[in-house]
C-alpha cells in the first residue's frame, strides 16, 4: 500500500477519535427533539411526515433516519452519536477518494485532505444531530459526485454517470442545499482541465459529461419545484443591509480565522448554540495564513486565477441565500459565528486545493523545489493547523456540553417512571422548559409528544385527578392551578352551576383569556358515573369523564374566552359545579 494511503487511513483514523469524543460528549439539542416528537407521534413513512416543511428545509431522507432510529431507542443519544461518526466516515471517505482522483498518491494529498478532516469549520455542523443529518450526507455526495465526475471525463464510462445521478439524489433527500452539487461538480471538472491546459475546458466537459450533467439538471428541476410546493416562502424575509452585515462578520469571525485552526473561543447563551469569538490574534493568523497560500500559489503555479476566483466567489455565494432568507432586524449578527453553514464550503475548498495542485509550475519558481526545507515547513505548518484545530474543537465541545436538555430529559424520564410506578393517574400534558424547547415548536415542545416513545410512563391526557408537572430540572412534581382568572360563583344556591343533558351551561370568568392552553380546577358534584364536554369560547371542546359523589378534576382548556361552556353527555346526568381557578401549572409550596 502506498505510504500517501497509509498515512491518509491514519488522519481518517485519528479524526474519527476526535468526532467521536465530540459526539459522544454531546446530547439531543433543539431541533433534534423536534425529529424526537414528530417520530413519536406521525408514521414515519407518510408524506406529511417525510416531506414536512422544517423551518425552510425540504428532508425526508434525514427525517426517515432520525425516525428509525428514535423509533428503535428514543432518547438514547448513544445511537444518534454513532449515526453522527458513521456519516463522517462516509464523509473523509468520499472526500479521500476525490482527492485519490484528483491527485493520485501523490504526498501533496495529504495537504488538503488535512484541513478537510480537522478545520473547526465543519464542527458546529457535525456535533448538531438535526444540522449534521442535513450537511454530512450532502458533504459526502458532493465529494462523491466530483470524483465520478472527473472520472466519467477522463474515462467516459457510463456508470460514472449513474452512480452520479444516484448519489446526488441521495443527498439532495436528506438536504435541500445539495443542488449545488452538479455546478461545483462541474466547476471542478472544467478547472482542473482549465489549470491542465485545455482552453475549451468549459465545452469539453460539458460534451463528455453531458451523460451526468443533463439528468442531474433534470433532478434539480424536479426538486426545485416540489421544495416550492412544500415550503411556505411567504414566511421568509430579508434585509440586504442585515445580509451584508452577517456576511462581514461570518468571513472575519468564521472563514478567516477558521484557515488558522480558529476561532479558539466560543460563547454560548443557552438555549442558543456557541458561536465563535476568536481573539484578535487568531484572525491575524488566519489573515496572515490566506495571504501566505495566495502569495506561493500564485508565485509557484500556472493558470491558478479562475481557481481563486471560484473559492472566494463560492464563500459567498454559499452563504448569501441562507443570511437572505433570516435576516431582519431581529436577526443576531452572532448567527454568522455558529459555523454551521461553512461544511460545503470546507469540501468545496479542500477539492479547489486539490485543483490547483496540478497546475503546472512555473519555472521562475524553482526556489519552492522539494528539499527538506520545504517539507520541514509544510509540515510544521500541518501540524500547527492540525493542534490549532483540535484545540478550537476542545473549546467548542466544554460550550456544547453545557446544554440545559440533557439534565432535563434524564430527571424527567426518571421521574416519569417513578410516577408510573406509584399512581395510576394519567398527567395533564404541558410544555416543557423553554430552555428545553421553546413555544414556537409546538406542538413538538408538549411533553406528550416529547416523550412520547418512552414506554415506562404514565398517560398523558386532558384531565387528570392528581395534577403532577414537570419543573425547571424535569423533575415531577405535585402542582396548583394559578389564580389567573377565577371561575365566577354560580347562580344555584348549594350547587353553583347546575349541567344536566337538556342545555349547556356558561361558567363566566371574572376577565378573559387570551390564546393559550389553560388549565381549569374543576370541583363538582355528581350523581353518577358519565362524562361532560367542556370548552373556551374560543377553542375545542375537552370530553371529561366523571364519577358519582364530591370530586376534583383538572382540565386542559386551549383556547381563549372569557367564560367556559360545560355540556352533559350522558343521559340522566346531574352536575353540580363550584367556582375555581383557570390559568397556569406552577409547582405546588
Amino acid at each position: 500500500m502506498p505510504p500517501v494511503a497509509v498515512a491518509a487511513g491514519l488522519l481518517i483514523a485519528i479524526q474519527l477519535v476526535v468526532r467521536a469524543a465530540l459526539a459522544f460528549g454531546g446530547y439531543f439539542y433543539w431541533d433534534d427533539l423536534i425529529l424526537v416528537g414528530r417520530a413519536g407521534t406521525q408514521n414515519l413513512l407518510s408524506p406529511s411526515y417525510l416531506f414536512h416543511d422544517h423551518d425552510g428545509h425540504v428532508m425526508p431522507g434525514a427525517f426517515l433516519v432520525a425516525g428509525i432510529i428514535t423509533r428503535l431507542a428514543p432518547l438514547v443519544w448513544a445511537w444518534p452519536a454513532v449515526s453522527l461518526v458513521v456519516l463522517q466516515l462516509l464523509v473523509s471517505l468520499s472526500v479521500l477518494r476525490a482527492l485519490y482522483v484528483i491527485l493520485g498518491w501523490r504526498p501533496v494529498l495529504v495537504i488538503p485532505l488535512c484541513f478537510a478532516l480537522f478545520t473547526p469549520l465543519g464542527v458546529p455542523g457535525f456535533a448538531w444531530w438535526a444540522a449534521a443529518l442535513n450537511s454530512l450526507p450532502m458533504l459526502a455526495a458532493m465529494a462523491w459526485v466530483c470524483a465520478d465526475a472527473v472520472m466519467l471525463v477522463r474515462t467516459g464510462n457510463r456508470r460514472y454517470a449513474v452512480s452520479g445521478v444516484l448519489v446526488y439524489l441521495g443527498g439532495l433527500l436528506f438536504f435541500e442545499k445539495s443542488a449545488v452539487i452538479p455546478f461545483v461538480a462541474f466547476a471542478v471538472v472544467a478547472l482542473l482541465r482549465h489549470v491542465r491546459g485545455d482552453n475549451t475546458a468549459v465545452g469539453t466537459v460539458w460534451r463528455r459529461g453531458v451523460q451526468l450533467w443533463a439528468p442531474a439538471l433534470a433532478v434539480t428541476a424536479a426538486w426545485v419545484a416540489l421544495y416550492l410546493i412544500v415550503v411556505d416562502h411567504r414566511r421568509w424575509s430579508s434585509d440586504l443591509a442585515m445580509t451584508w452585515d452577517l456576511l462581514r462578520r461570518s468571513v472575519t469571525y468564521g472563514i478567516v480565522p477558521g484557515l488558522a485552526g480558529g476561532p479558539w473561543e466560543w460563547q454560548r447563551w443557552a438555549p442558543a448554540s456557541p458561536w465563535g469569538v476568536p481573539p484578535a490574534s487568531v484572525m491575524i493568523l488566519g489573515w496572515l495564513a490566506l495571504a501566505t497560500v495566495l502569495a506561493v500559489s500564485l508565485l509557484r503555479k500556472q493558470r491558478l486565477g479562475l481557481v481563486w476566483l471560484v473559492a472566494a466567489g463560492y464563500a459567498l455565494a454559499c452563504q448569501i441565500p441562507i443570511y437572505l432568507l433570516r435576516s431582519s432586524k431581529f436577526t443576531a449578527l452572532e448567527l454568522a459565528q455558529t459555523l454551521r453553514y461553512f461544511p460545503d464550503l470546507v469540501i468545496v475548498l479542500t477539492l479547489l486545493a486539490a485543483v490547483g495542485f496540478c497546475a503546472p509550475n512555473r519555472a521562475s519558481a524553482g526556489w519552492l523545489n522539494a528539499s527538506p526545507t520545504r517539507t520541514a515547513a509544510v509540515t510544521g505548518a500541518a501540524v500547527a493547523f492540525t493542534a490549532s484545530s483540535l484545540y478550537s474543537t476542545s473549546t467548542f465541545l466544554t460550550s456544547w456540553r453545557d446544554n440545559p436538555a440533557q439534565p432535563y430529559l434524564q430527571n424527567a424520564i426518571r421521574s416519569l417512571a417513578q410516577a408510573r410506578s406509584s399512581s395510576a393517574a394519567p398527567l395533564l400534558d404541558q410544555e416543557v422548559d423553554p430552555l428545553v424547547l421553546q413555544r414556537v415548536a409546538h406542538p413538538e415542545n408538549l411533553a406528550s409528544h416529547m416523550f412520547a416513545l418512552i414506554r415506562d410512563r404514565p398517560e398523558f391526557a386532558q384531565y387528570t385527578t392528581q395534577l403532577r408537572m414537570l419543573n425547571a430540572s424535569g423533575h415531577l412534581v405535585d402542582a396548583n392551578v394559578t389564580w389567573t382568572r377565577t371561575i365566577v360563583i354560580g347562580p344555584v344556591p348549594g350547587c353553583g352551576y347546575l349541567v344536566q343533558p337538556d342545555a349547556d351551561v356558561r361558567m363566566p370568568l371574572d376577565g378573559p383569556l387570551l390564546p393559550a392552553d389553560w388549565t381549569a380546577e374543576i370541583n363538582y358534584l355528581a350523581n353518577s358515573e358519565g362524562s361532560m364536554q367542556m370548552s373556551l369560547n374560543e377553542g375545542p371542546e375537552t370530553k371529561v369523564p366523571v364519577h358519582p359523589g364530591l370530586n376534583r378534576v383538572f382540565v386542559r382548556l386551549p383556547g381563549a374566552g372569557d367564560a367556559i361552556t360545560v355540556r352533559a353527555t350522558t343521559a340522566a346526568l346531574s352536575l353540580c359545579l363550584a367556582s375555581g381557578p383557570v390559568g397556569y401549572l406552577a409547582p405546588r409550596q
